[in-house]
């Protein structure tokens, strides 16, 4: 993938605008990035064609669906459990995001759970192959968002 340093001012708009509202039209963004329509679809196109782009998503309240619980899981395999442990954790739905990470703990999982005693249930599965560390989330004060532009 190429740099954020390769992308120029109009890009970056299109990628902020973007990562802001992934809805937005068009049109809407075209203006934003200040081109015009068919130069911003094509703009698009590129990004996505450089890995710049890798998908569009919405922002989904976790609660509305019936999961008011959310924490964040540091893990720890056992020696020689790395991969065992790595694939419970992809097989685990109620594991949102997880990242393998370098120092004392192998992966930090963020878990989307209905109650106290799911959580339990689920963390049930790798007591055996791992050791883990886990921190309720009481609030989000800093959404996923991108960071300053370069340069």
């Amino acid at each position: 993938m190429e740099t954020y340093l390769s992308l120029d001012v109009a890009d970056r708009r299109i990628v902020e605008a973007l990562a802001e509202d992934a809805r937005i039209s068009l049109k809407e963004l075209a203006a934003k990035a200040g081109l015009s329509s068919p130069s911003c679809a094509e703009r698009l196109r590129r990004l996505e064609e450089r890995g710049v782009l890798t998908g569009y998503s919405a922002d989904v309240e976790l609660e509305a669906l019936g999961y008011p619980l959310q924490a964040i899981v540091r893990v720890r395999p056992l020696p020689g459990m790395l991969h065992i442990v790595e694939r419970i954790i992809q097989e685990t739905p109620e594991i949102t995001e997880c990242d393998k990470v370098t120092g004392d703990d192998c992966f930090i999982c963020r878990m989307a759970v209905r109650s106290m005693t799911d959580l339990d249930r689920i963390l049930d599965r790798v007591v055996e192959r791992a050791q883990t560390n886990t921190s309720m989330i009481k609030s989000t004060p800093v959404k996923r968002r991108l960071p300053p532009p370069v340069g």
